[in-house]
């Protein structure tokens, strides 16, 4: 499976998703290190899961954890008192699973895991719009958006809320207040004739 495809998953009672989409070079991180850091003074434990669009390497060649994983450990655990590593290769699979991601890190008990990336994947999400991208927004076409925040000239359709993606504390108060709402939103936007 691509990036692009979405495939099934299931919606967990707890912990709430938060799926944050956007074409490239629209914010995405940029807005999550502004976010975490808030959302965490307001007593949430949130957790990430990122998609990269790239073979990547969080260990270092020579390393003895580099060494045990070439020689075939599946996976790779490397943990000291300030943190945990896991390296696990997944050659059989065409994509990284997101179902797969969120069991994996739902025994650290976040109260919201937001996923940046795997646009596709049938989640509740935030989109981040730019008009001067020269992109067109997806909430028209995803039921799962649930709210686009913007910057430029943008009507969003009915049932997607409207955020402005210059103001900051807006943005903090309508994820912080998320998981509160996600029983209500674990599911995609009724189509125009539904309504």
């Amino acid at each position: 499976m691509t990036e692009g495809m979405s495939t099934t998953l299931t919606m967990p009672e707890t912990p709430a998703l938060l799926g944050i989409a956007a074409w490239s070079g629209t914010g995405k991180t940029t807005l999550l290190e502004q976010l975490l850091p808030a959302l965490r003074q307001r007593g949430l434990r949130v957790a990430v899961i990122k998609h990269a669009h790239h073979a990547f390497d969080v260990d270092q060649p020579g390393k003895d954890s580099h060494r045990l994983r070439q020689a075939g450990a599946m996976p790779m655990l490397v943990a000291s008192r300030a943190r945990i590593a896991m390296m696990l290769e997944t050659p059989d699979q065409e994509e990284a699973d997101l179902a797969q991601l969120i069991e994996m890190v739902r025994p650290q008990a976040p109260d919201l895991i937001l996923v940046e990336g795997f646009k596709a994947w049938p989640l509740p999400k935030l989109e981040l719009y730019r008009s001067e991208l020269g992109k067109p927004p997806r909430a028209a076409e995803d039921p799962w958006v649930k709210a686009v925040a913007a910057k430029g000239d943008w009507q969003p359709p009915v049932g997607v809320e409207s955020l402005d993606l210059d103001d900051l504390d807006t943005l903090i108060d309508w994820v912080a207040a998320w998981p509160a709402r996600w029983p209500s939103e674990r599911a995609p936007r009724p189509a125009a004739g539904d309504r």
